[in-house]
């Protein structure tokens, strides 16, 4: 259980949180949502004790491990899969004390190393951690490839598999789906759904938290309100709770109208002073509650295009890629397709399938391989980049880019007008001369919006454009997106984006561009598809490890090929099936006990299965007491133990009955 009792907390003058107080139960799934700069992060530092409350109590059970992802970026020629493996800490406290016992030739240490191993599961811990990485989009030839090999943003993604691979009761998750795109992210809120430790989110992805958690925490103006239930049903509650309030606050103004009201008239006759100054000590005492104070709502729109050529865009036999030092790597080929105005395209499609390369091919930002791009007349293109300084100087300021913009599409713009405008998209006083490497990611996002509303688009190119944003600017892009009259080319990750703005879908697969058939939820079913073949590949992959690392291997499948016609075989003596017989009858007896013990693990585990089924409907159940949710959450991990021990003998024997049948 987590307890914040009473907490304050400082990050130089700004408090954080003031007199905070929230419980969190074991195994609960949890959205910690806020506006930017609320304080999210430092709440997540004082769960991880790198940072301590000024005031107040934080509790949690000392024997939980924790599991967070590390936000600097990893230098360093490991292999992709060893990194993951390090951040099981019970599988490198197994390594490190088996280092040590050998060094020491402690031969009852290496023997208790051994099974510490065996208990961390060592010997499918690299397909587990391979399986991860493959979840998260690295393709096979990747998983060994050195850490500094990959870009940035992968070098998260590395982060992330880290985190998921430490066997942990808590979990904490900062954004982890900012570097992700929608086939990664599908695979991961499958991960965390199945995740039985207590999480705890932060995230501005409404369907994502939907999908994962069933508490919601607002920190909101330094204090902490817990919301049962997802985040949508925290919209609705929080709405409610608002409305309360902002009733309660105008009974109370009316209130106090009315008791001074009678002060000032009575005040001055002794006939009604005792009962004038009664009221005055009334109005002193009453506690003043304060009127419902909302973030600034922030809200733009797209300008009317010029113009709408149409169509706009026409693909003849097109391939994209891009240069590389051994020549043209080309992605997608044979591209045939007419974009017309006011259409409004989701692109999807597994990462490296070659989205962003088409998107920046089709913004001018590199030629096509071969084919033709036709372009409409007064074809007006706006692209957000996916990497913002694509498009940015980190060593200028807003204005400076506004100005620098305004020479090229409206050149009689005055300054006045540009900072006025900046202003819209909250670039006020200094910040207009801030230089964009220093701001935030949001803030970045946002002084690219406003490049795009400047230039009067009729096309837009926008390829993860809500990376950075909060829950409040994306609704104002779903809006401005909604109302735009031109035509919208969409890659992102958000799904309730895509939902509310995309009208038809474009699926980028093994080489090709083509119509999806089908809407979102199918394209999701699909990839859960794809993630469950590579899960069951991987753990036959596991499983075939095991066999080997135990001294055994596993039996190659016999080829089968048609045999030709043959003439009837002749018929079999009565001694020949009586030998035949002996056999069969001297097989069996060898393997009974073996298949009859293996009958006897598959029932255990059927039982196991159901036993763990219902001890997650009585932790899904409210009304739980502290102790019956520990008691249960003991027996879920006992049972998992049972079933890996169990699996483990099933293998062994399975390969003895092999072995038998083998021989004979």
């Amino acid at each position: 259980m987590i307890t914040l009792r009473n907490v304050v907390l400082r990050r130089g003058t700004k408090i954080v949180l003031d007199d905070a107080s929230v419980v969190l139960q074991p195994g609960e799934k949890v959205g910690l949502v806020g506006r930017n700069g609320a304080g999210k992060s430092s709440l997540f530092a004082l769960l991880t004790g790198r940072l301590h409350s000024d005031k107040g109590d934080v509790e949690i059970p000392r024997h939980w491990a924790l599991a967070e992802v590390a936000q600097h970026m990893p230098e360093t020629d490991m292999p992709a899969t060893e990194f993951v493996l390090e951040g099981d800490i019970r599988l490198m406290a197994a390594r490190q004390a088996l280092a040590d016992a050998e060094a020491a030739d402690d031969g009852h240490a290496i023997a208790d190393a051994y099974a510490q191993l065996m208990d961390a599961g060592s010997l499918d811990a690299s397909a587990r951690a391979q399986a991860l990485l493959m979840g998260l989009g690295f393709k096979g030839t990747q998983v060994d490839a050195p850490v500094n090999s990959f870009s940035g943003g992968w070098r998260m993604r590395l982060q992330l598999a880290r985190a998921l691979m430490c066997p942990s009761d808590l979990m904490l998750l900062d954004e982890p789906t900012n570097h992700l795109d929608l086939d990664a992210l599908v695979w991961l809120e499958a991960w965390l759904q199945r995740y039985e430790g207590t999480l705890i989110i932060i995230s501005h992805d409404r369907e994502f938290l939907d999908a994962i958690t069933k508490v919601t925490l607002h920190l909101d103006e330094t204090k902490l309100h817990r919301y049962g239930g997802n985040y949508t049903a925290f919209e609705a509650m929080r709405a409610e709770r608002m409305l309360q309030q902002q009733q309660a606050f105008d009974k109370q103004q009316e209130r106090m109208a009315h008791l001074q009201k009678f002060i000032d008239r009575f005040k001055a006759k002794a006939s009604k002073a005792k009962q004038a100054q009664s009221r005055v000590k009334a109005l002193e005492r009453m506690e003043k509650l304060a009127p419902v104070l909302t973030a600034s709502d922030f809200s733009f729109e797209f300008r009317e295009p010029l113009n709408l050529p149409n169509p706009m865009l026409m693909f003849d036999t097109v391939s994209v890629g891009y240069d590389t030092d051994e020549g043209e790597k080309v992605i997608v080929r044979g591209i045939d397709r007419s974009v017309l105005a006011g259409q409004r395209f989701g692109i999807l499609g597994a990462n490296g399938q070659g989205k962003s390369t088409f998107v920046k091919t089709v913004a001018r930002m590199q030629r096509p391989m071969s084919g033709t791009i036709t372009e409409g007349k007064g074809l007006s293109i706006g692209y957000f980049a996916q990497q913002e300084m694509d498009v940015l100087r980190p060593d200028e300021g807003p204005l400076m880019h506004m100005i620098r913009l305004a020479k090229e599409v409206s050149p009689n713009a005055r300054e006045q007008e540009l900072r006025d405008f900046l202003g819209q998209f909250r670039f006020v006083g200094d910040m207009v001369n801030q230089e964009v490497g220093s701001l935030s990611g949001g803030e970045k996002a946002r002084l690219v919006l406003a490049m795009l509303v400047w230039q009067r688009p009729n096309l837009l190119l926008l390829d993860e454009p809500t990376n950075h944003l909060d829950l409040q600017t994306r609704e104002a892009l779903s809006m401005a997106l909604n109302e735009f009259e031109g035509t919208v080319m969409l890659v992102s990750h958000d799904r309730a984006l895509l939902r509310e703005v995309c009208d038809e879908f474009w699926l980028v697969a093994d080489g090709k561009l083509a119509p999806f058939d089908g809407d979102l939820d199918d394209y999701q079913r699909w990839l859960l598809e794809q993630s469950k073949e590579a899960a069951k590949l991987a753990k036959e992959e596991a499983k075939q490890a095991l066999r080997e690392a135990r001294g055994g291997s596993a039996p190659a499948p016999a080829a089968v090929t048609p045999e030709p016609a043959q003439a009837p075989a002749a018929p079999v003596k009565r001694e020949d099936r009586k030998l035949s017989g002996q056999a069969r009858q001297k097989l069996n007896e060898q393997t009974r006990p073996l298949r009859k013990e293996m009958e006897q693990i598959d029932a255990k585990m059927k039982a196991w299965a159901e036993e763990r089924a219902a001890l997650e409907a009585q932790l899904s159940s409210p009304g739980q007491t502290p102790a019956q949710i520990a008691d249960a959450g003991k027996r879920l991990k006992a049972i998992g133990d049972e079933i890996d021990e169990a699996e483990m003998r099933w293998l062994e024997l399975s390969e003895q009955v092999d072995a038998i049948q083998s021989a004979s």
